[in-house]
């Protein structure tokens, strides 16, 4: 319960499987965030970076019946900690130690994530997330500097793993798309003469050049409440390019799915975590013609996390409005900055309309 020198912040997943509060002492108001952009973080949640907040030790969560922490999947990533997320809906949680009397908390899924609750200070490893967007563009948020922190050079934790190009039998270009556990591991081709002759499938092809995917950041409520992050990444790709190929239920190795609305499928690693797929009815014409939605944190692209061999990435924010309505600050300074972003990268703020 909280005192007069706590208050009590509310957080709930997508699903509401998780659901729980901390009390947190009021002098230790706003909690500050860093945003993590290594690559544990990126390919353990299928988000750009996750948002994290160290609790002071031994605040736990009070969970709100029906929810139990035994709602909870953990996983190790690391020698001093779990990855915990909602067993139903996949949501990111929060980073715990063993003793779990100590808890990072995935902020993006409290109810409440105005400047008085919460405030973004810094990117951390961001190095390790050649090309990455989001540190360079969110620079400061409402006047404040957004610092960075990275380990030194000669420290094991900054070494950056390349990933290697991948072709297909024939020599053609493959993707690979793996969570961090490697439980859901695939590959997707460029668009081929079958996608940009298919007058559905043709209109997630980039229209700058023909053998790249569009692209877009997402900051919706459902995906925020899915990944536990503020941000979605998302590109868009014919199921049929997929190999080994995946069925419209969306499993593959140790993906689970949520069906989080009418026509609506989110699949996601049963182990680690890791925001695998979207589907929707809209995208289905035909079974043979079906886009899905793949998070880009999970892709292994060898120039860089934003895929600009593979990806056209649109300037526009995908639901900014539902972005700025949560976090003003944050989303307004991803907006700018992505539209400066795009007409550096390509000469101008790109527009592209991708079919819900």
């Amino acid at each position: 319960m909280a005192s007069p020198e706590t208050e009590s912040l509310e957080a709930e997943c997508l699903c509401g499987s998780i659901h729980f509060t901390f009390d947190i002492p009021v002098a230790s108001l706003p909690l500050s965030v860093y945003l993590c952009h290594c690559s544990i973080c990126r390919h353990a949640t299928g988000a750009p970076a996750v948002f994290h907040s160290v609790l002071p030790k031994n605040t736990t969560p009070n969970f709100i019946p029906p929810s139990t922490e035994r709602n909870l999947t953990s996983f190790k990533p690391a020698e001093d900690c779990t990855y915990d997320f909602c067993s139903t809906c996949g949501c990111h949680v929060a980073g715990v130690s063993f003793d779990r009397r100590e808890w990072t908390i995935a902020t993006s899924m409290f109810k409440d994530h105005g400047p008085e609750k919460f405030k973004i200070i810094s990117h951390v490893f961001s190095k390790s997330g050649p090309g990455s967007a989001i540190p360079a563009v969110v620079s400061n948020i409402d006047g404040r500097e957004i610092k960075h922190w990275n380990p030194p050079d000669d420290d094991p934790r900054a070494k950056v793993n390349k990933p290697t190009a991948e072709a297909g039998p024939t020599g053609e270009d493959r993707l690979r798309a793996q969570c961090y556990c490697g439980g859901v591991s695939f590959t997707f081709g460029r668009p081929n003469g079958e996608v940009r002759n298919d007058t559905f499938m043709s209109k997630y092809v980039s229209h700058r050049d023909k053998n790249k995917w569009l692209a877009v950041y997402d900051v919706c409520d459902d995906c925020r409440l899915a990944n536990g992050t503020h941000v979605a990444g998302w590109t868009f790709v014919p199921l049929m390019l997929c190999d080994p190929p995946i069925k419209t239920d969306l499993k593959i190795g140790t993906a689970r799915t949520y069906a989080s609305s009418s026509g609506v499928l989110r699949s996601f690693c049963g182990t680690c975590g890791a925001t695998v797929m979207y589907s929707c009815a809209a995208r289905m014409p035909t079974e043979e013609q079906t886009v899905v939605d793949i998070a880009t944190g999970i892709l292994r692209c060898p120039e860089g996390v934003m895929g600009e061999d593979w990806l056209t990435w649109r300037a526009g924010l995908a639901f900014e409005e539902a972005g700025v309505r949560y976090d003003k600050g944050f989303h307004q300074a991803l907006r700018d900055g992505m539209k400066a972003w795009s007409e550096e990268k390509y000469g101008e703020a790109l527009t592209m309309t991708i079919e819900q």
